[in-house]
C-alpha cells in the first residue's frame, strides 16, 4: 500500500523550520533538515523543499492565524549560511509520479496565496530577508511575501533558473507574480527568467524583483527596524490565541471518519461521498463563549475537518475522479452559528475562522475532481454550507415528499454571507460567477434571504441543475455517476478548469489556470522528464536533450 501523506502536524514535529515569537514580530526561520524528506531516494540540501517541508510552512501559517493573533509582521529568513532556499527539490521532482508533482505544487500555491492575503485579512504582514542564493521556489517564497529585502553582498542573488537549468516553469507562481504582482518589465523579465545566475544588489531593486537592498554590515539591523516599523503602523489586536489541537480522524480501508465529516469511498464506482453533519452543539451566546469553546466550535472544527479532507482525498486518493458532497442536519443552526461569526467579523476570532472558509471553499474551486452536490431531505445547505451548491459542477435537488422519507423537506436558504464574504479567486462570488450574464439575478437573490427555498423555487431561481421526484431520483443519480466516472479523467480536468472561473482574470486565476495547463503539459514533456530530460541529467554535467519543435 502507497504511503499515506498526511497533512496534519504541530510544533513538536517540526523538521524543517522553526518560530521565534518576540511579541508582535515573529522570526519564521528555515532550517531544513537534508535527511527529513518526505520520501525515499533524495536528500533536502540548499534548504530545498519537498511537500513536507510546505506542510510544515501551511501549519505554521495557520496557527499564526489562530494562535499568535498578536503577531503584526512575520520576518521570514533562512537558517543556513548563503542560501536562503534553492527552491523544490530538483531530485524530489524526477523521480516523483507525475500526479506528485502537480498536486504539490497546487498545495505550494495554495500556501502562499495564504501568506500573501495575511497582511489584508488578518493583519500579519510577510518580509521575506533574503541573505544568500533564493532560487527558484526559494525566490517564489519571497514573491508571495509582502516585502523583500536583499542583502547586497557576492553571494546574495533572486533568480528564476528553472527554464535554462531545468525545461520546466516556476509553478508556484513564480512567472505570474513577477509580471502581476512584482510589475517587472516585460522584456526585463524575459532577461531574468533566462539567467541561472539570477540577479543581485542594486539591479534586483531597479528592476523591482525586491524592495530593499541593503549592505551586508547593516541586513539585520535594517530587517529589525523595518519589522518595528511595520508592526507600529499596523493596528493591535488584543487578543489571546486560540489552541488547534490535532483533529480527531481515524482513516479506515473505505471510509474516513471525522466528527463533523464523513467521508465514503467507492473505489468500483470511482467516487468518494463527503457529508458534512450540521451542529452538534448549541451556538455560542457571545464572542467571548466562541473564544471559550476554541478550536471545537461548530464552523471552525467543520472548516478543519473538510479542508484535511480534501487534502487527504486530493494526494491519497487520485483514482476517485467523482465527489459527492451531501450535508444532513439542522440548516437553522448552521445558520445561527455563521450569524454570530458575521455580527462580530470586526473580532479576531470570527474575522479568521470566516476567513479561513472562504479559504476552504477555493480550495474546492481549484480540486481536480468532478464535483456533484445533492441536496436530499434532512440537508443543511445554507449560508456558508450553500456556497458549496455553486462551487460544485452540477447540483441534484430532491422534490416533493419521498415514500418511507421522513426527514424534512430539501431546502437550500441563503444568508448575507452568500454576496460577499467568501469570493472565489477571481474577485466575484460564486453567485456573481453562477449568474455572470444576468447579474439582475443576483440582486433578485438578495430578497430571498433566510427563505427556506425548496426544489421548485431552487430551480426557478436558478440555485440548482436538476430538481428530481421520488420516481426519478435513485436511476437519474446512478446514470450521471456511472456517465461521470467512465469519462477521461483528464479530460473531465480540463474542462472543469475552464468552466468553473468565468469572468475576470485575477493573478490568482492565472496562477492556478496556469497550474493546470503549463504543469500538466511541462511535467509530462521528455526535454523535462523523459530519461535524457534536464530534470533527469541535473547535475550530471550534460545538457538535457531536447526535441527542438515548439509547436
Amino acid at each position: 500500500m502507497a504511503k499515506i501523506i498526511d497533512f496534519q502536524t504541530d510544533p513538536s514535529e517540526y523538521r524543517h523550520w522553526r518560530v521565534d515569537y518576540n511579541g508582535d514580530v515573529a522570526n519564521l526561520i528555515m532550517d531544513v533538515d537534508e535527511n527529513g524528506g518526505l520520501f525515499d531516494g533524495y536528500q533536502l540540501k540548499l534548504n530545498s523543499y519537498d511537500l513536507g517541508v510546505d506542510i510544515e510552512l501551511a501549519d505554521i501559517v495557520q496557527r499564526m492565524r489562530f494562535e499568535h493573533p498578536e503577531v503584526k509582521v512575520v520576518v521570514m529568513q533562512s537558517g543556513k549560511d548563503k542560501v536562503f532556499c534553492a527552491g523544490a527539490n530538483i531530485r524530489m521532482l524526477g523521480g516523483a509520479e507525475h500526479a506528485h508533482k502537480v498536486n504539490f505544487c497546487k498545495f505550494t500555491n495554495e500556501t502562499r496565496n495564504t501568506f500573501e492575503a495575511a497582511e489584508k485579512d488578518s493583519g500579519q504582514k510577510y518580509v521575506a530577508a533574503v541573505k544568500g542564493a533564493c532560487a527558484g521556489g526559494g525566490y517564489e517564497l519571497a514573491l508571495a511575501c509582502n516585502h523583500i529585502i536583499l542583502t547586497d553582498d557576492s553571494n546574495s542573488a533572486v533568480a528564476l533558473p528553472e527554464v535554462p537549468l531545468l525545461a520546466v516553469l516556476p509553478g508556484t507562481g513564480g512567472l505570474t507574480r513577477v509580471t502581476d504582482k512584482r510589475k517587472v518589465r516585460r522584456d526585463l523579465a524575459d532577461v531574468f527568467c533566462a539567467m541561472e545566475e539570477g540577479v543581485r544588489g542594486k539591479r534586483a531593486q531597479d528592476w523591482n524583483l525586491v524592495d530593499e537592498v541593503v549592505p551586508n554590515s547593516k541586513f539585520d539591523a535594517t530587517v529589525a527596524e523595518r519589522a518595528k516599523e511595520f508592526a507600529a503602523a499596523t493596528p493591535s489586536k488584543a487578543a489571546k490565541g486560540i489552541t488547534l489541537n490535532a483533529l480527531k480522524r481515524d482513516i479506515a480501508e473505505d471510509a474516513v471518519h471525522y466528527s463533523l465529516v464523513e467521508v465514503a469511498l467507492d473505489r468500483a464506482g470511482r467516487k468518494v461521498t463527503i457529508t458534512l453533519n450540521g451542529p452538534d452543539g448549541d451556538v455560542p451566546a457571545s464572542v467571548d463563549d466562541l473564544v471559550a469553546q476554541g478550536d471545537q466550535s461548530y464552523l471552525l472544527r467543520l472548516a478543519r475537518e473538510l479542508d484535511d479532507a480534501i487534502l487527504h482525498l486530493r494526494n491519497n486518493e487520485k483514482d476517485l475522479g467523482l465527489w459527492v458532497i451531501r450535508t444532513q442536519g439542522d440548516a437553522e443552526a448552521v445558520l445561527a452559528h455563521e450569524a454570530l461569526l458575521l455580527a462580530n467579523k470586526d473580532h479576531w476570532l470570527a474575522n479568521e475562522i470566516l476567513q479561513y472558509w472562504k479559504r476552504v471553499l477555493k480550495r474546492v474551486d481549484v480540486t481536480s475532481r468532478s464535483l456533484v452536490a445533492l441536496v436530499e431531505h434532512g440537508s443543511c445547505f445554507a449560508g456558508v454550507l450553500a456556497e458549496l451548491l455553486w462551487a460544485v459542477d452540477r447540483t441534484y435537488m430532491m422534490e416533493d415528499e419521498f415514500e418511507g422519507d421522513n426527514r424534512p423537506m430539501a431546502q437550500i436558504t441563503l444568508s448575507e454571507a452568500n454576496f460577499g464574504t467568501y469570493p472565489m479567486g477571481n474577485d466575484l462570488t460564486r453567485l456573481e460567477t453562477r449568474f455572470l450574464g444576468a447579474p439582475e439575478q443576483v440582486t433578485d437573490l438578495k430578497s430571498h434571504i433566510g427563505e427556506q427555498i425548496e426544489a421548485e423555487r431552487a430551480e426557478d431561481l436558478g440555485l440548482v441543475t436538476y430538481i428530481l421526484d421520488d420516481i426519478d431520483w435513485d436511476d437519474e443519480i446512478r446514470i450521471f455517476m456511472e456517465e461521470r466516472a467512465s469519462f477521461s479523467p483528464d479530460a473531465m480536468t480540463g474542462m472543469e478548469a475552464n468552466l468553473r472561473f468565468a469572468g475576470p482574470e485575477t493573478m490568482e486565476t492565472r496562477i492556478f489556470g496556469r497550474l493546470t495547463a503549463w504543469q500538466n503539459w511541462i511535467f509530462q514533456r521528455p526535454n523535462a522528464v523523459g530519461p535524457d530530460g534536464a530534470l533527469q541529467r541535473y547535475g550530471t554535467g550534460v545538457r538535457g536533450d531536447y526535441n527542438m519543435q515548439r509547436v
